[in-house]
């Protein structure tokens, strides 16, 4: 089911990149914008994890180090039957984490600095099994590449904005104008909580039952969604917030805002933990 919508996503990034290629350039604006769409699409693939690992200054960590973080990915992916993931540490003291990567075989799980400094060790193994569990389920490839597909609509809405096209193509189609400049940012925040909201729900369960104490996740979710009301990550973008396991941007949200909100509630994720908590006990 991931690489079905993995496949969608990249289907549709060149759909709408035709579209507003159209818009901008007419019949070659359209050829150009194929190609860039498919080129876009190779570089996510292969190259997106990547990417974001860069953008938050994310340090490797090898077995020999001594934070803990090493050690328990370890023991989780052996738990799990997975490919042991590259493990990274972000430089960063608000508290959080992410997977990433485009195959269980290629995959990289992060937590910042702040995570392993609030968190007892439980607490850290229930966060680390729930990237885990994206892991498992092909999640990392369809969050990396959504936040390519967001960034890229981003792009465009932008362009549109600039005033790209010719006066003449905004009065011979203003309507798609229009749409192009102001709906792409909206669906490209509507492709983000679609994919999010359900597989946080999923991620969720896998970590209660990979570690057999849904507690631990409990726990760990309190603290970081208190701390993430209050504080902010640095290089927090609203293009890679639905990777993280509590929404960085938390503190910055409002009513209406959360209808497009990359994660469910962490009090409806606690209440579901809670349901599972009496199944597994």
């Amino acid at each position: 089911m991931g690489k079905i919508k993995t496949l969608c996503l990249m289907g549709g990034l060149i759909v709408i990149f035709m579209f507003v290629g159209n818009i901008l350039g007419g019949a070659e604006g359209m050829r150009v914008a194929f190609w860039a769409a498919l080129g876009m699409n190779f570089f996510s693939y292969f190259y997106s994890d990547k990417m974001v690992l860069k953008h938050y200054k994310a340090v490797e960590i090898k077995e020999n180090s001594s934070s803990p973080l090493y050690s328990i990915v370890k023991h989780l992916a052996q738990q799990a039957n997975l490919p042991m993931p590259k493990v990274y540490i972000i430089p960063e003291d608000v508290p959080n984490a992410f997977a990433t990567g485009r195959n269980p075989s290629h995959a990289a799980v992060a937590a910042t600095q702040g995570l392993l400094d609030l968190l007892s060790l439980e607490e850290i193994e229930g966060v680390l099994a729930h990237e885990m569990s994206h892991v498992r389920h092909y999640d990392i490839l369809i969050s990396s590449v959504a936040a390519m597909f967001a960034s890229a609509i981003a792009f465009l809405g932008n362009l549109a904005r600039s005033g790209t096209a010719s006066s003449s193509q905004r009065r011979s189609n203003p309507l798609s104008t229009i749409i192009a400049a102001l709906l792409m940012p909206i669906a490209a925040s509507i492709v983000q909580m679609s994919i999010s909201r359900t597989r946080e729900y999923a991620a969720d369960e896998g970590a209660a039952r990979l570690t057999r104490h849904p507690e631990w996740l409990m726990s760990a979710l309190s603290k970081l969604d208190h701390f993430a009301k209050n504080n902010q990550m640095q290089r927090a973008t609203s293009q890679t917030a639905h990777m993280f396991i509590i929404n960085p941007f938390s503190g910055t949200s409002h009513n209406f805002s959360n209808l497009f909100a990359t994660h469910p509630s962490t009090a409806d994720r606690l209440a579901r933990l809670e349901q599972l908590k009496q199944q597994i006990s």
